[in-house]
């Protein structure tokens, strides 16, 4: 996509956002999201029509309290809890069985950046098994040095997630490379640099407000890269 040009420092590491970034969450999520509210259904804690997949997927990247409050707004923290038991449990069933993809030139760039020298980290509001289990299923788990999630972190907001992760591996200088308004924040407030990734398309038109960048697939990252300066 066209951008302007601007001179990005270089970094030592980067940080991805899973859902949105380097998964195409839809090829997994709208499935299970319906297999969810039918167990729901059977089970007596839900009744009626399954919310919109436009509702689901618009709340990608919130952490899953904030997901099921704004989907079933009028159910309990028990409905919510059972509600992240299920989706769990039906999105790593759908990591073995369904044809889950990650957008394209995702294993390929990620090889070129760690051919450079980058470290590379994951930072995700989701649930530690189903990170993981996306990095797993689609073999690019080795290429991290660290996959961090609030589900395995408690962390209250991406914000203290990415600052935990930078702390933890003594990261000074990185991008965050992230398609929603949480990864902004996390970038920003933690001193980064932040790459948006305007790809996905599941916020709205000012999701991404604030990035240094803006790229329109993601081997975009490596012309970013080499064409960044050195400290």
């Amino acid at each position: 996509m066209e951008r302007k040009t601007v001179d990005l420092p270089r970094p030592e590491a980067m940080i991805f956002d899973m859902d949105g970034t380097l998964f195409k969450t839809e090829t997994l999520l709208v499935p299970v999201f319906h297999k969810v509210f039918d167990r729901l259904r059977e089970e007596g804690l839900y009744s009626g029509e399954t919310p919109p997949e436009e509702l689901i997927l618009s709340c990608l990247g919130m952490l899953l309290p904030e997901i099921w409050r704004r989907v079933i707004p009028n159910h309990g923290e028990t409905v919510h809890r059972r509600a992240d038991e299920l989706l769990l449990e039906f999105e790593l069933e759908g990591l073995r069985r369904l044809a889950t993809e990650l957008y394209p030139q995702v294993p390929e760039t990620l090889q070129e950046l760690t051919q450079r020298g980058v470290r590379l980290f994951v930072a995700s509001n989701g649930l530690e098994h189903y990170v993981k289990g996306v990095a797993e299923a689609h073999r690019i788990f080795p290429l991290f040095e660290g996959i961090f999630s609030a589900g395995e972190h408690q962390t209250a907001s991406k914000v203290d997630l990415v600052k935990l992760l930078l702390d933890r591996h003594g990261v000074s200088r990185a991008w965050m490379v992230g398609d929603r308004s949480s990864d902004v924040e996390a970038g920003k407030r933690n001193g980064l640099t932040v790459i948006g990734c305007a790809y996905a398309g599941f916020g709205d038109g000012g999701e991404l407000a604030g990035s240094d960048v803006l790229i329109g697939s993601f081997d975009e990252l490596l012309p970013l890269y080499d064409q960044s300066e050195e400290a």
